[in-house]
């Protein structure tokens, strides 16, 4: 589950905000105005739980993408005049609007997936992204007293809880999160899954292939079926929230040396498959985290920690927090970070974890001659001729790329032209692209690096990136024994 962590709030009067308003964390961090879609919100607690409905809504939205895609195609979609430009914009926002309406209403994995669309910065137009991101703030919330029957049925609440806050302070895809505080004195924040959300999810997911596929080809040439495969297996591992406090716990013994990074500790007395209790542990939120309440220096400084987080998370630790929207971290004044939410974990073999190695190697050593074949050796490369990707499509992303882990310090910004980079060789080589194979275990690492990015840019964050990469990309190879 995405970002069901407590809000992250900054203790004290200078940061302090109403712990009872409700947090969307699901979707990540939008400054921008929303786009102007109006849409009726459904009733409170309407999880639209019949599988007969909720196929039928997913088989429609699923027929009307698949028929605006085929104009598309046959309007030469990716033709670079502004005419074509201006109908191919007013299509994405068609199909995202048509998605957000139906999937706002599901929730599960319905909501989830599409959710994870907004989080690749820059692949869609920012119209789009805009759409895609105001998903978590259309869905329903569940009442209090469902919830509460939920809590009640999994542990036993009044032998540990002194009390339970009946505001949920923040919801998301397949749970809500509470404020509390046990007999002992602690204060807890409590994560609870939806009633049947588990049933609703499984269901789900026989149905949405169809629907994704058509979505995710809209931006991407891939074989979805690996990639779904992949997302379906992170998706169900999600709903065990004892599988979680397993991660919580492995994460903290991982960081039990770094002090910048916190976890906070499951409570297991009062969690179970279905419920997931961990001590109440604040910060200063990401939205104000980048404002100018803070100092450059400060953003700077979480953002080497946040960068340092998941680059040891891939190539050191091989144990990725793979959830990298915004709400899932919160910080504190002396530069530390807060990581919530480890429903998402993604093990990294050892030999992929030495590739990226090699890849962020090149990249500072400003080399880019041996990009090609490194991205070969990771599975990315032509299917049909079993050759390497074309250095005409990967130097201009190559080079952009180098300037970031270059000799001079690099401040993240929404001005970073990566992203445009991508879309336009995507736009240019759209026959060579669609040969190339993405291996599956690569799809959650680069979802993460993809927002890891998004979030430097919101932090507007700078550094020598170079010197803070270079002693994990060194022992990565190292470790991997790769020949290189």
């Amino acid at each position: 589950m995405s970002e069901d962590s407590p809000d992250a709030q900054q203790s004290g009067p200078k940061h302090s905000s109403d712990l009872s308003a409700p947090t969307q964390l699901d979707a990540p961090e939008d400054p921008g105005p929303k786009p102007p879609v109006t849409r009726q919100r459904a009733p409170q607690g309407d999880l639209v739980t019949s599988a007969v409905g909720r196929l039928f809504r997913i088989g429609s939205v699923a027929t009307k993408v698949g028929m605006s895609l085929a104009t598309q195609q046959a309007t030469s979609f990716f033709f670079s005049d502004p005419i074509a430009q201006a109908r191919k914009t007013e299509k994405f926002m068609l199909n995202a609007m048509r998605v957000t309406e139906a999937l706002g209403e599901l929730k599960g994995a319905a909501m989830k997936v599409g959710q994870m669309l907004s989080v690749h910065e820059g692949l869609l137009p920012p119209e789009v992204n805009s759409v895609l991101r105001s998903l978590q703030n259309e869905a329903p919330r569940v009442p209090f007293e469902r919830m509460d029957a939920v809590l009640r049925a999994e542990v036993p609440f009044d032998d540990l809880f002194a009390e339970l806050e009946p505001e949920a302070i923040a919801a998301a895809s397949i749970g809500q999160v509470y404020r509390g505080k046990l007999k002992d004195g602690r204060a807890v924040a409590v994560k609870i899954q939806y009633p049947d959300i588990d049933q609703v999810v499984r269901s789900d997911l026989k149905n949405l292939k169809k629907l994704f596929g058509g979505i995710v080809g809209m931006v991407a040439e891939v074989d979805f079926d690996e990639v779904w495969e992949e997302l379906k297996d992170r998706l169900l591992e999600e709903l065990d929230y004892e599988l979680e406090a397993a991660n919580m716990a492995r994460m903290a013994d991982l960081h039990r040396d770094i002090p910048e990074v916190l976890v906070p500790r499951v409570i297991p007395e009062a969690s179970s498959r279905r419920v997931l209790t961990m001590e109440y542990l604040p910060g200063i939120a990401p939205a104000d985290a980048c404002s100018e309440r803070y100092s450059q220096e400060a953003r700077d400084r979480w953002g080497r920690v946040l960068l340092e987080f998941t680059i040891r998370g891939l190539l050191e630790q091989r144990f990725l927090h793979a959830d990298p929207n915004f709400g899932n971290y919160a910080f504190l004044d002396d530069g530390r970070l807060i990581v919530y939410d480890h429903g998402c974990m993604k093990v990294i073999p050892e030999a992929l974890a030495g590739n990226y190695g090699r890849v962020l190697g090149a990249l500072i050593a400003q080399d880019l001659e041996v990009l090609p074949q490194i991205l070969y050796d990771m599975g990315i490369y032509k299917r049909k001729t079993g050759k390497p990707v074309s250095r005409s499509i990967l130097d201009p992303m190559a080079r952009e790329a180098m300037t970031i882990v270059g000799s001079e310090p690099f401040r993240f910004s929404d001005e970073t032209e990566i992203y445009d980079l991508i879309f336009d060789a995507k736009a240019e080589y759209l026959t060579e692209l669609t040969d190339v194979g993405l291996p599956p275990d690569l799809v959650f690492v680069n979802r993460t690096l993809s927002g890891l990015f998004g979030n430097l840019c919101r932090l507007q964050a700078e550094g020598s990136w170079a010197e803070v990469l270079a002693p994990y990309v060194e022992r990565a190879i190292q470790t991997a024994d790769l020949d290189c």
